[in-house]
């Protein structure tokens, strides 16, 4: 549900909830490379908070690591980027049609304690600034309120390539 909160500007505009489907429309990323399940507590062009149940059937736990399931720290990384993208998405609205949004960096992760199955992701992700089609961002993702890794990262907003 869109709501405005104290209306002006625009870029205050807030989302409750993207589902799966949504975000699925917003990002490319499919099974086994989808790494959310749902982004909530959306401020277009500011903040939102990125969603991942991590359950025993993840294709990764099968070799990292069998008989002590971790998950990779590369893809609480890659749900820190993916949840990054739909925020950017969803702030560009049609302006976003035909584009990909790509890493260019990442500084600073840091990983607090291992995420396990059945542990919640709660990837907390603030824009700190965009210039033209190059976004940065900050995040930290949480189990149950402590933070489990966090990192600075930058992105760029480009043309979708033709498939060859």
């Amino acid at each position: 549900m869109d709501q405005t909160v104290n209306q002006p500007p625009a870029s205050r505009t807030t989302i409750e909830l993207i589902d799966i489907q949504r975000i699925m429309h917003d990002i490319p990323h499919r099974y086994p490379f989808l790494l959310l399940d749902r982004v909530v507590d959306v401020v277009l062009n500011t903040s939102a908070v990125g969603v991942k149940n991590v359950t025993v059937n993840e294709n990764f736990f099968a070799g990292h690591f069998p008989n002590h399931p971790v998950m990779p720290g590369v893809l609480i990384i890659e749900s820190m980027a993916q949840t990054a993208a739909v925020l950017v998405v969803e702030t560009l609205g049609p302006d976003a049609a035909g584009k990909l949004v790509y890493f260019m960096s990442i500084e600073g992760a840091k990983f607090r304690r291992p995420v396990v199955p059945g542990d919640q992701l709660k990837i907390h992700i603030v824009k700190q600034r965009n210039r033209g089609n190059v976004w940065k961002f900050h995040a930290v993702a949480r189990v149950d309120g402590t933070a489990v890794a966090e990192a600075t990262y930058s992105a760029m907003i480009m043309d979708r390539a033709e498939p060859v």
